[in-house]
């Protein structure tokens, strides 16, 4: 009810969440995420709780209120699980196999899922050990969540812990971005599929997602106002078409205006570039933290054009636990 002289306040047409994964994997790379919060360019975390600088992330966390889910990774680093001695996960210097090497792996039959959901619980274990309670929200450093067999124990882990949310990479538009090269358009490619293949399988465990997702198209480099702007509007289309469609329920004599915002998560990689040597989750930092392409996405998605833009749009940031 709005009393007399009021101003309802307008509905949001997208409740977005932008997370900065990758928190934990450096201390600079921390900081730059932190700033990028308070400045409000992002409203979610996600932690690597076996990056080197976990704790000091934790710690940021909590002092700066940052809503924070879980980065859960099976393809860079060192495992949590301190009973993975000789596992299938690991190579035979007792790291996980990489981004790649992982799928490698994985589709040669080799992989034990019973060694995937112990690193997994070990993993939100640790999570809850470093920030007091269990994540709004998981998902899966480089997609790991969303391949064949994994998504299965994957769903199963989160249902037991109780945690509601996951990522499902399937972004509108995306065979349309010619600008990305031949080997990332592949990649995307085959995560897109493996995510639409997992979508039955969270479903029946219970697990939700929001209805858009955003970020394939715009790391790094790609990441612009324009191209932010032409992402965002796939989301935008998304609403407008549900506010059109949406329907007016009388409920005690009251009308109640149905209309949900659309839910979008953007998921991005700000931060200050790690220094070589500095951060990883046990072999050093890679190539990808150490670019200035983490500065280029921290300083785009701070610029006040953007902040502004999502004002001017209805489009509200806000974070898992919020849904």
């Amino acid at each position: 009810m709005v009393l007399q002289g009021e101003e309802k306040m307008p509905q949001p047409k997208v409740k977005l969440v932008v997370t900065g994964d990758d928190f934990g994997y450096c201390e600079r790379r921390n900081q730059g995420i932190v700033d990028c919060f308070k400045a409000g360019g992002i409203s979610n975390v996600s932690l690597l709780v076996n990056a080197v600088s976990a704790e000091h992330a934790a710690d940021l966390a909590k002092r700066n209120h940052i809503p924070i889910g879980l980065h859960a990774n099976l393809s860079e680093g060192l495992p949590v699980s301190r009973d993975l001695k000789g596992s299938t996960l690991l190579n035979k210097d007792g790291f996980f196999h990489g981004k790649m090497g992982f799928r490698e792996v994985l589709q040669c039959g080799h992989l034990k899922m019973s060694e995937v959901e112990a690193e997994l619980r070990a993993q939100v274990n640790r999570f809850c050990e470093l920030i007091g309670h269990e994540p709004y929200h998981m998902d899966g450093h480089q997609h790991v969540h969303v391949v064949p067999e994994v998504r299965e124990v994957f769903a199963q882990v989160l249902s037991d812990f109780g945690i509601t949310y996951t990522r499902v990479p399937i972004e509108p538009g995306l065979k349309f971005c010619t600008f990305l090269p031949p080997h990332l358009r592949d990649f995307n490619a085959q995560v897109e599929k493996d995510a639409l293949e997992s979508m039955e399988v969270f479903h029946r465990y219970g697990i939700r997602w929001p209805d858009v997702y955003l970020g394939l198209s715009t790391m790094g480099k790609n990441m612009s106002v324009p191209n932010l702007k032409r992402a965002l509007g796939f989301t935008l289309d998304t609403s407008l078409d549900d506010a059109v469609s949406s329907s007016l329920i009388q409920c005690n004599d009251a009308v109640t205006d149905s209309y949900r915002p659309v839910t979008a998560e953007l998921m991005v990689h700000p931060g200050y570039p790690s220094q070589p040597h500095q951060g990883g989750c046990g072999e050093g930092p890679d190539d990808f933290s150490q670019s200035a392409d983490r500065l280029h996405e921290l300083n785009t998605l701070s610029d006040p054009f953007v902040l502004n833009y999502y004002r001017q749009q209805g489009i509200h940031l806000c974070a898992f636990k919020d849904f």
